[in-house]
């Protein structure tokens, strides 16, 4: 989800600089709703052709039958786009594999890819010399059409069904007409700030005035479940899909979360955010473009191991610093 994020401005730049060109992107399907994204400047669609991928589920069945038809089913329809030019924004084997399967005119991927065996899959290698990733994204499309690209805000339409269930969902929830989005999950442990944290968060934030809304995973979430009880049950869970998220996002006062998609989501939405980074460096994947305040301690450490207990610099970060950051930007949003 980040990933996909991270790179939307860079393809919505060369959609206002090219109104007439057209992008096709390769994604897996249940992040396939971020795509809907229109450029802000034109509400233009920033994808004009979406290629689902179900790699996941490929990973888990490599050698099946199923797996092997969809692949060369993908390969078959990418082809079929004679494309000009390929690049692998995500710098992995695997998006490398896929971008070289679409037998484009040129494929080309950073000189240093995240997965260094991906480099020897292009034809072209872009060195790319910004800090962070949106940037970085921005001068690896740029070079590869030969223009300079600065990153462009995005808009997400509007889903009315999403929009009526997450009305429904926040009838009764806040008399105040705000409140905060707490979003407890990360990709790995090491980036995840304790559940119960979370949780006094929450609660303090009641005691404020200030509902917490917490983003589960799934109707039965672990995680969202240990963040209500310590919040002594005042903050209110929900679960829903992209479109769901997307729209839950919109009518949050702040957003409070760590190095994960869902604060990539309200970074691009312009909401203020509250971002939690302990292993992870925000200068090259904080939140980009929105009111934000960071919390960071041990900021020489910078380690992308997915390992499972927190990391011990995220551990330094207190309730009292989270509940002040939030409080910090709803007293700027409302003056």
């Amino acid at each position: 989800m980040g990933d996909v994020l991270h790179a939307l401005p860079a393809a919505a730049a060369l959609k206002n600089a090219w109104p007439d060109c057209s992008i096709g992107w390769v994604i897996e399907p249940r992040w396939s709703p971020l795509l809907r994204a229109t450029c802000s400047s034109a509400a233009k669609p920033v994808v004009d052709e979406i290629f689902p991928a179900e790699t996941r589920r490929w990973k888990q069945r490599p050698l099946s039958t199923g797996t092997l038809t969809e692949i060369v089913g993908l390969r078959r329809r990418l082809r079929q786009g004679r494309f000009n030019l390929c690049v692998d924004m995500q710098g992995s084997i695997r998006s490398a594999v896929i971008g070289r399967m679409a037998a484009a005119g040129e494929f080309c991927g950073p000189a240093e890819p995240r997965e260094a065996p991906a480099r020897w899959l292009y034809q072209g290698r872009i060195p790319v010399a910004s800090t962070h990733v949106v940037e970085q994204g921005c001068e690896l499309l740029g070079q590869g059409v030969g223009m300079n690209l600065r990153p462009a805000e995005i808009d997400f339409p509007f889903d009315g069904e999403a929009q009526r269930s997450c009305e429904t969902e926040l009838s009764g929830i806040w008399e105040s007409g705000r409140y905060a989005l707490l979003c407890p999950t990360a990709g790995w442990g090491a980036k995840q700030w304790p559940a119960e944290r979370f949780g006094a968060v929450a609660r303090e934030l009641h005691r404020r005035g200030v509902p917490a809304v917490i983003n589960a995973a799934g109707s039965a979430d672990p995680v969202a479940e240990k963040v209500v009880a310590a919040s002594e049950e005042y903050a209110t869970t929900m679960a829903g899909d992209i479109p769901q998220l997307i729209e839950l996002t919109r009518r949050a006062a702040v957003v409070i979360a760590g190095d994960t998609g869902p604060l990539h989501l309200a970074a691009a939405m312009r909401r203020p955010v509250v971002a939690l980074f302990g292993p992870t460096d925000p200068a090259r994947n904080g939140p980009y473009g929105t009111a934000a305040r960071i919390l960071r301690h041990g900021r020489e450490r910078r380690d992308h191991r997915r390992l499972a207990e927190p990391e011990a610099g995220l551990l330094e970060i207190t309730v009292d610093e989270v509940v002040a950051a939030a409080e910090e930007l709803l007293e700027s949003a409302q003056g």
